[in-house]
């Protein structure tokens, strides 16, 4: 993975092998969160709906983490070792969103 940052154009440059994974996961809460459409539509029960609710909040979870902690290990380290600090200030803010 290769980060390029600047101000005005940021981007992530990931690996093929790495976007495939995040994409499948991706499709997955996707398609969890079509099941919960339907349930609701179809008047499931509010804990069967909340359980699946719950699966799906964990799911995203996992992926918010996954590129948190890749972010941490490569764009992060790279732009301190270049002198920018201001990333500091925006990974602990990244870290207090998925708190």
């Amino acid at each position: 993975m290769e980060c390029c940052s600047n101000h005005s154009d940021k981007k992530t440059i990931r690996s093929e092998e790495e976007k495939k994974s995040l994409l499948k996961r991706m499709n997955i809460v996707i398609g969890q969160l079509c099941g919960i459409k339907t349930m609701i539509e179809e008047d499931r029960y509010c804990g069967d709906v909340l359980m699946q609710l719950a699966a799906a909040d964990k799911a995203v979870k996992s992926i918010a983490n996954l590129i948190l902690n890749t972010h941490m290990h490569t764009c992060f380290v790279s732009a301190v070792q270049a002198g920018d600090t201001e990333v500091v200030d925006e990974l602990a803010e990244l870290v207090k969103r998925f708190q």
